[in-house]
């Protein structure tokens, strides 16, 4: 099959001949139990840590039958006081899950736009698309410190038309003890439990292929049992039994060029049959060589680890509590059950009675208020009736004891401050910053541990919407028109709203009386550090709360100036409509100029028209005497209206000139004026 295929198949199982498919089955079920059986021990461990932190309990015959069994809840109470830390930072109540950063200038603000859209939409998938998130959340952050790791599967579910990012406990996901990491393992098998209902919609949705399955088999339940063994009692008449499907991402050369691809294989465990293979990759995921062969595909991780404890040995399954813990847990319920029997045996005596003595009741126990009449006298009764001796509990279990249970919540860094007792209001703050920092030097560490995976959690989101996601449901979000390129930047902006250097509110809530104690001093920024005191006590909407300061006093340097500019703006403005003023005048005298030399060029075109008639005229009387006596009439009239039109032309121009001089002397006088 070529690449371009498989990317665009839904099920690349359907178009495998069947041989091919058995292969694929058997080899992934042959990975899976070998995986498993390197995880062994480290199973039998956290069997052994989850029936401690549950108060699981068997009847117990030593030193008698159902003798003092009682489980102290160390390891459950460690694991509640880290979730009762962690949990409403991670996940705080104002809703600010997810904060996206931004990086470099920001000129316009476009950028810090982007950021908060960003983290509002995300904030909305996960609190309230995705119903299930903040619940696996809670759970994670308690199975966390009892076990050492666990993980969420992120992914985009085409049923539900949303992403998913779902708790998967460390039971339930087989990796190879010895591997390194997620991205470093070859093979991450998930067990999944389907009932023949849900694989029936699965078939019908094309999901999985139409096989003949085996029969339902159960969990393993028992550590301790075989594989083979496990999985062989079925239920095939209860259609309520799962059936066992394991999911393994894990690589095969579908395409026969010699590179093995990502891709995620499920099989059903009991016929060993493949329901479904779909690539673990995109083409923009494929990097080709000059030659168009594969050099590199970068797999798609679906997986995230919380790792509370790295393993020392190196192992993939990190240490948590359960480990730690889990032998002085066991230790103290030893002792304090030694204590509750020997409290029994001395409360309830017993001895020896000779035979000699006869009680004419019949039994030799006593009710309370009971008397009994015996046929002996006092003498012989003391002499009859021997009490075994028994000693009251030891002070050095007590001893004991105590200084075990002192070892774990030292241990578990369960400290005073951190259970609702905060310093007086009195105590120093160098004291104060001291009592936390030495209760949270254990819990700082996996506290960070815990945000750098909620941080990859994160970006793998970001990274699906940036592929599937909504534009409407995006703009619903929002209320607002937006660009669909957000989700076209960097994932590595995108990181969790909790700070990673504060555990709990207690810690914060500590750490802003310290500074309340130096604002005292006047060295810090008083509207600050009252910001920093309203979300530590998470008020929401903390900056509606704060006043406004009010604007600084002008600088009387600064005044001073910018009346100078005034008086200078004025000048300026004055001066330009002097100018404005003179060359109006200059242009009404020039137009006025002008208007004389048209009316002299009129005055002299019209004088040689009327010639030219002149002559036309006295042509004409040369043919003839009547002719001539008209045309000097004619002439003597045109002669005359030529005369009286220059008379007025000349009175004109002259009286035009002796305005022109009466303007000019007029516009220097109102300049000499505005000069003083």
């Amino acid at each position: 099959m070529k690449l371009e295929k498989i990317l665009q198949s839904v099920n690349v199982a359907q178009d495998l001949d069947k041989e091919k498919l058995i292969t694929i089955g058997n080899d992934a079920i042959c990975g899976y139990e070998n995986d498993l059986e390197t995880r062994r021990p480290w199973e039998q461990d956290l069997k052994t840590w989850t029936d401690l932190a549950l108060q699981i309990s068997t009847n117990k015959t030593f030193p008698w039958p159902n003798a003092a069994n009682i489980k102290y809840p160390l390891l459950a109470t460690a694991a509640m006081q880290f979730a009762a830390r962690a949990y409403p930072t991670l996940v705080p109540s104002d809703g600010k899950l997810v904060k996206c950063r931004t990086v470099g200038y920001d000129q316009d603000g476009q950028k810090a736009a982007r950021a908060q859209r960003i983290s509002k939409h995300m904030s909305y998938q996960l609190l309230d698309e995705m119903d299930d998130w903040e619940e696996d959340m809670d759970k994670l952050l308690i199975a966390l410190p009892i076990a050492g790791t666990c993980f969420k599967k992120t992914y985009w579910d085409s049923a539900k038309q949303r992403n998913c990012s779902k708790l998967v406990l460390p039971k339930t996901l087989v990796v190879n003890y010895y591997c390194k990491s997620l991205d470093e393992a070859e093979r991450v098998s998930e067990v999944l439990f389907a009932t023949k209902r849900k694989l029936t919609e699965r078939i019908n949705q094309g999901i999985y292929l139409d096989v003949d399955l085996g029969d339902p088999q159960v969990d393993l339940a028992d550590p301790s049992t075989s594989v083979n063994s496990a999985f062989q009692r079925s239920s095939s008449d209860d259609e309520t039994t799962p059936y066992t499907i394991i999911e393994q991402h894990t690589y095969l050369d579908l395409d026969d060029d010699g590179y093995s691809e990502p891709y995620v294989v499920t099989v059903d465990l009991a016929s060993k049959k493949v329901l479904r293979i779909v690539p673990r990759f995109s083409a923009d995921d494929v990097i080709l060589n000059d030659k168009n062969k594969v050099v590199s595909i970068e797999a798609i991780q679906y997986y995230t680890k919380y790792s509370f404890i790295p393993n020392p040995d190196g192992g993939f399954y990190d240490i948590g509590f359960g480990r730690l813990l889990g032998p002085i847990n066991n230790s103290a319920n030893t002792i304090i059950n030694q204590l509750v029997d020997a409290g029994s045996l001395s409360n309830l005596q017993a001895g020896f009675i000779g035979k000699g003595l006869r009680i004419k009741m019949g039994e030799s126990r006593f009710q309370p208020g009971e008397w009994k009449a015996v046929n002996a006298v006092g003498d012989d009764l003391k002499k009859q009736i021997f009490p075994l001796p028994v000693r009251e509990p030891s002070q050095v279990l007590f001893n004991l004891l105590d200084l075990l249970l002192k070892s774990g919540k030292e241990l578990a860094s369960v400290a005073e401050i951190f259970v609702g007792k905060m310093p007086g209001q009195n105590t120093p703050a160098t004291t104060t910053m001291a009592t936390i920092e030495q209760g949270m030097k254990v819990f700082t560490a996996v506290y960070k541990r815990v945000y750098r995976s909620l941080t990859s959690e994160f970006r793998k989101i970001y990274k699906l919407n940036r592929v599937y996601m909504n534009p409407e449901q995006y703009i619903a979000v929002l209320d607002i028109e937006v660009p669909q390129s957000d989700y076209n930047g960097p994932e590595d902006d995108v990181i969790p709203g909790a700070d990673p250097t504060a555990v709990s509110s207690q810690e914060k809530q500590a750490k802003v009386q310290a500074l309340m104690q130096i604002l005292q001093l006047g060295t810090l920024d008083p509207m600050a550090v009252t910001k920093l005191y309203l979300e530590a006590h998470e008020i929401p909407e903390a900056e509606k709360y704060l006043k406004q300061p009010s604007p600084p006093p002008p600088d009387p340097k600064m005044e001073a100036i910018k009346a100078n500019m005034q008086v200078d703006q004025q000048k300026a403005q004055m001066d330009m409509q002097v100018a404005q003023h003179k060359m109006q005048l200059e242009g009404a005298s020039k137009e006025q100029e002008l208007q004389m030399k048209a009316a002299q060029v009129k005055q002299e075109l019209q004088a040689k028209q009327m010639e030219a008639v002149l002559k036309g005229h006295l042509a004409q009387a040369e043919a003839g005497q009547k002719m001539q006596l008209q045309a000097a009439q004619t002439k003597m009239n045109l002669a005359t209206q030529a005369a009286s039109h220059g008379q007025q032309m000349q009175h004109q121009a002259e009286t035009a000139k002796v305005q022109q001089q009466t303007l000019k002397k007029r516009t220097n006088k109102n300049g000499n004026s505005e000069s003083k």
